[in-house]
């Protein structure tokens, strides 16, 4: 491939890690701000909710994971390739970065999504 293709296929991945965060997050602050709603409505609800948000957090993860680990191997073929662009250099630098989408993120997730079952059940 050559490097444009790679830059291309990098921002097509950055992109996707991007959107992957969307609903998780949106889900996440509505699920926060409607706690005391739900808790009026009874169990079934509740448990609805967060078998939702159970669902979203791990597809969401999944999908950042893949993008992330996707980008950084793009980064090593632009390495591999012995690309000299400042833009391939850069991707080159902000790679490892990327662990941070891979098992941060999602370890922050885990944890929001524990406090709002608690608060919640």
């Amino acid at each position: 491939m050559t490097e444009l293709e790679l830059i291309q296929l990098w921002n097509k991945s950055r992109n996707q890690l991007i959107f992957a965060q969307l609903a998780p997050t949106f889900l996440l602050i509505t699920t926060a701000g409607l706690i005391s709603t739900l808790k009026e409505y009874g169990n079934y609800p509740i448990w609805a909710v967060i078998g939702i948000l159970l669902a979203s957090g791990i597809l969401g993860a999944l999908v950042e994971f893949s993008a992330a680990h996707e980008a950084q191997a793009i980064a090593a073929d632009l390495k591999q390739l012995g690309a000299k662009s400042r833009i391939s250099q850069t991707i080159i630098k902000v790679s490892p970065w990327l662990h941070v989408a891979k098992y941060v993120t999602p370890t922050i997730f885990v944890g929001i999504f524990i406090a709002l079952v608690v608060a919640l059940v």
